[in-house]
């Protein structure tokens, strides 16, 4: 752990996720659906280190406190592409500006920033003054939770779960629902490419039963829908894809609403992320009965 005081604040670095959630536990737990990126990040990262996967040496862990010694803010630095984006939730302005000094003065590299708005803005802009670029926004994305299940007009066939077998089709699909993204943000069509997990990955999350497929009457598999494991108390949807031969049916709502269904089911709220520029999945989603909780961007530096 690193400590980087300044006035009315300081900044906590950790290298150890175990460490990091001891010390921000009670702050994101408060709000655990803002904080489902982190939380969800920080328990993945827990269970690879217990299956002897190490982790990259640049990672590190914030915890923001004020002068009482109570957290006020969070964020990580753990995306396993390049150009390795940090990830921030909500914190003080003057943390977010202080965050970008300290990247500066540490030389480390940062041409992207994720997450919580007007942190990310802020903590950009200050990097650009003092490093020179201009920032571009990548994605401006908006996180939901699920009030109560709205179910959508039922269609045939149904929910099944994918498992080790299918994690051929489910890399494929994964990747076509990154790429979809990409163009409905107006992004090449690959831009992201790196986003998708690989196949240990992908065969972690079948292993968890966290995949689903929703089958037609004939039983085959027109859509798929994956969930995070639940991280304080709340499960994270995504991806969402369909093929676009077997779209406008009615298989993503049918199949969003039984997989939201069983992780409230199991106790836990459940959440998912859109892409503001994608009216289409947005308009299903509150359809379901999920509401906006919070805004978030993913903004690129420009050198």
């Amino acid at each position: 752990m690193s400590i980087v005081p300044m006035a009315g604040l300081r900044l906590r670095f950790y290298t150890d996720a175990s460490e990091f959630l001891a010390a921000a536990g009670d702050y994101l737990s408060a709000n655990p659906v803002v904080s489902t990126v982190v939380t969800t990040i920080a328990h993945r990262v827990l269970s690879q280190q217990a299956e002897g996967i190490s982790q990259p040496d640049r990672n590190w862990w914030l915890v923001v406190s004020d002068d009482s010694g109570a957290v006020v803010g969070a964020g990580m630095r753990t995306a396993p592409y390049a150009p390795y984006p940090p990830f921030l939730l909500p914190m003080p302005d003057e943390a977010a500006v202080a965050l970008a000094h300290v990247l500066h003065e540490r030389e480390e590299e940062v041409l992207a920033v994720n997450g919580a708005l007007p942190a990310v803005e802020l903590c950009a802009a200050e990097l650009t003054r003092l490093g020179g670029g201009q920032v571009q926004v990548g994605q401006h994305t908006r996180l939901h939770e699920l009030g109560e299940l709205v179910w959508p007009r039922p269609v045939p066939g149904g929910l099944v779960a994918a498992s080790e077998a299918d994690v051929g089709l489910v890399t494929e699909w994964f990747a076509a629902f990154v790429g979809d993204a990409d163009e409905q943000a107006g992004r090449p069509r690959g831009a992201r490419a790196h986003e998708v997990p690989d196949h240990a990955e992908i065969r972690r999350r079948l292993h968890a039963g966290r995949m689903w497929f929703w089958v037609d009457e004939a039983g085959q598999p027109v859509h798929l829908t994956g969930a995070n494991p639940p991280s304080f108390g709340v499960a994270r949807v995504g991806p969402v894809y369909t093929p676009p031969a077997q779209r406008g049916r009615g298989w993503a709502s049918n199949a969003v609403a039984e997989v939201s269904r069983r992780i409230q089911a199991e106790g836990a709220r459940v959440c998912l992320f859109t892409d503001q520029a994608n009216p289409t999945s947005n308009r299903i989603y509150a359809a379901l009965g999920y509401r906006p909780v919070v805004d978030m961007a993913d903004l690129v530096i420009v050198r």
